[in-house]
């Protein structure tokens, strides 16, 4: 699966023919294309949007194509809601991503005050959608050394944001300054990323009569529709006498003129037609005011009607204005645009250079918009039980209420009934009908108190300790899990990390195979998701253990969508330094590589070697992991914890977690701090691990 995000780094750069290009490289590569625009003005009104379905025969409807309109973008990135925004944008995206394999997704079009602002949010949007990154430039802005000079600037913040570049596109290069450019570029920027410059067409430089009529929302009064396809020049706005306008025509220009001046009218067809006067793309006769039904019927008997003559409501000015601000855009029933536009690209675009770049191995990276993302969607798709024994609890009442209507899945309640209906009623809830068991009254007690004494026995359990002890709402919801009553379960909103564990350690136990049950966090920062393990479980594992929990942890980033790069984590990193605790790591990290040989995994290392590329290249060069690990695997709990703590509450991290792993069935732990998202994606996690 290939993702390319193609962004204006300025204004007027020219993008829709980069998306034009690369849609054209995935069709001749033989890919199933798809086109997507994270915001669009209007969905379903997208000149470019509407270009890709025709020409490509793209199955979904336009408005599938897009992530949210511009209104909605404006006020979610207004309200500071660019969290929700970004989810949005995802989650459009990854429904189109079901349907092709080569996404090609076009940014916005630079509608806010600030440039710069906007293409900080295409890089941002494009990480979250783990795409490669297609910065294009605009060559007629700059001269050749203080165009590279901008390329380079972009580079360096796209770099700093961690947004890996397919290709740099320097787009309307001016004829004289083509060699310049390709000379100067790869030296400024080095080999990495391919710079590809494409030569200014005037052709698709200018609007159209009938795109600058379009903007207007004008119509057409007069003259044939084969003239519509001129290319506007410019604009000459008739105000003064006839023998003086006529001096200031040019080839190519638009005549605005209000429509009652039938003089101008008539001059400037009659001298489009002399061959003494330069011809005009066309006229745009402004406030509504149509030409007189006589100047009609002297106009039907001339051969003048080859000029389009439009009508526009509003005063000259403001339509001047209007017109003035008009940009060209690519439509899919301009043929001859297109034309120009698929000559370009098969004459410059090299699809050599971007072959190459595409089949290089890069290392992907889960966001925490996409992850969410994928949490939902896995546990749709495949839908499991889940028990939530704190009842009465409200965040995990009002998480009960987004996880039936998302749909993610099935739930019971533990509490007694009526109270547990009485706070569903308080707080407004729609959850009439998920099942409410109380474990004091419940059938099952008698069933689970027989299960718990044979369970437990031999540790002195008698059958009415074992009576009193299911009736407790974590052992009882553990037991529902235990006995194939429920899938999973969650809990730890208002009980301790061991009151909700303990019970899973007693009676669902460890899966054969697995040295010890530990338990990993799913960290969450602003650009990136990091599995902490083990931060909650094990005090002091040995060498054996923290082998394990290594291993394991790089199962369960895998299964939720995170490409494992495991660091054993020590105050040391390689060779540098010695000691118990050092060579503990080090022999983990032999033995763990022994468990698993096709998993890249290194240690000890210190965390920042583990996560920083440039502190890795000098303390661990070489190392596979280094610089960018995902899974980080700490040497104790006491270590662990403080640490995980230390990040979310200092860098604004959310910790989704612990995630039990190793048990034979599913059951997590709440943060008694925990927040109704967390306890979404906490239920979803459990639903997802329930489905092996």
């Amino acid at each position: 699966m290939q993702t390319v995000y193609i962004a204006g780094a300025e204004p007027q750069s020219g993008k829709s023919l980069v998306a034009l290009a690369f849609m054209e490289y995935a069709l001749g590569a033989g890919y199933r294309a798809g086109f997507f625009r994270p915001v669009v003005a209007r969905p379903g009104d997208d000149p470019l949007t509407g270009l890709m379905v025709a020409r490509y025969g793209l199955e979904q409807p336009a408005e599938a194509l897009c992530g949210v309109d511009g209104e909605t973008a404006r006020v979610l990135a207004t309200e500071g809601r660019t969290d929700e925004l970004l989810a949005r944008i995802v989650e459009a995206y990854e429904r189109l991503r079901e349907t092709a394999d080569f996404v090609v997704c076009c940014g916005t079009d630079f509608q806010s005050i600030a440039p710069m602002l906007e293409f900080g949010f295409n890089a941002e949007t494009a990480v979250n959608l783990d795409a490669l990154m297609v910065p294009v430039y605009n060559g007629a802005a700059h001269p050749p050394g203080q165009l590279v000079d901008v390329m380079r600037l972009a580079a360096e913040s796209l770099a700093e944001q961690g947004c890996p570049i397919l290709a740099h596109v320097a787009n309307r290069v001016p004829a004289r300054d083509l060699e310049s450019v390709r000379r100067q570029a790869p030296s400024e920027l080095g080999e990495q990323s391919p710079v590809l410059v494409l030569p200014a067409e005037p052709i698709l430089g200018r609007p159209t009569a009938a795109e600058v009529a379009r903007a207007l929302n004008a119509h057409r009064v007069f003259g044939a529709t084969s003239g519509e396809e001129r290319l506007v020049t410019g604009f000459r706005v008739a105000a003064m006498e006839v023998p003086h306008f006529l001096g200031y025509l040019d080839e190519g220009c638009l005549v605005l003129t209000p429509g009652d001046r039938a003089d101008i009218l008539v001059a400037t067809l009659a001298a489009n037609e002399a061959g003494t006067y330069p011809h005009v793309a066309g006229m745009v006769l402004t406030g509504g005011i149509e030409p007189a039904p006589n100047l009609r019927r002297l106009l039907d008997g001339l051969s003048v009607s080859r000029v389009p003559v439009y009508l526009a409501e509003g005063d000259t000015f403001s339509v001047a204005m209007r017109a003035a601000g008009v940009r060209p855009v690519l439509h899919a029933g301009d043929e001859r645009k297109l034309a120009a536009a698929l000559g370009l690209i098969e004459a410059h675009f090299d699809r050599a250079a971007v072959a190459h770049r595409l089949a290089a191995p890069r290392r992907r990276r889960m966001t925490p918009a996409r992850f969410e993302y994928l949490l939902a969607s896995k546990a749709r798709a495949e839908r499991r039980h889940i028990v939530l024994p704190e009842g009465t609890d409200e965040r995990v009442l009002r998480a009960a209420e987004i996880l039936t209507l998302r749909g993610l899945a099935d739930l019971t309640l533990l509490g007694k009934e009526e109270t547990v209906r009485r706070r569903i009623g308080e707080l407004g809830l729609q959850l009439d009908g998920i099942p409410i068991v109380d474990p004091m009254t419940s059938p099952w007690r008698e069933r689970f108190a027989a299960t718990y004494h044979r369970l437990r026995a031999h540790k002195g359990v008698s059958e009415q300790m074992a009576y009193d002890t299911v009736a407790d709402v974590s052992y009882f919801g553990t037991l529902m899990v235990h006995e194939g009553l429920a899938d999973g379960m969650v809990s730890g909103a208002a009980h301790t990390t061991q009151h909700t564990i303990r019970p899973a350690f007693e009676i669902i136990k460890a899966r054969p195979g697995v040295r010890i049950v530990s338990s990993v966090f799913f960290m969450c920062l602003p650009d990136r998701v990091l599995v902490y393990g083990d931060c909650a479980v094990v005090p002091r594992p040995t060498a054996e253990e923290l082998a394990d929990i290594a291993v394991r942890s790089a199962e369960t980033a895998a299964r939720f969508g995170i490409e494992p790069y495991v660091a054993l984590l020590s105050y040391s990193t390689g060779t540098s330094g010695k000691g118990e605790e050092v060579e503990r790591v080090r022999r983990a990290t032999e033995l763990a590589r022994r468990m698993r040989p096709d998993l890249p995994l290194d240690g000890p290392l210190q965390y920042d070697a583990a996560v920083d590329p440039g502190v890795a290249r000098i303390k661990a060069p070489g190392s596979p992991v280094a610089g960018h690990a995902t899974v980080l695997v700490f040497p104790d709990l006491n270590t662990g914890n403080n640490t995980y703590k230390a990040v979310q509450r200092s860098a604004g991290a959310i910790a989704i977690g612990p995630v039990l792993q190793g048990l034979a069935k599913p059951v997590n732990d709440l943060s008694r701090g925990c927040t109704v998202p967390d306890v979404v994606n906490t239920v979803a996690i459990t639903a997802i691990q329930a489905q092996r």
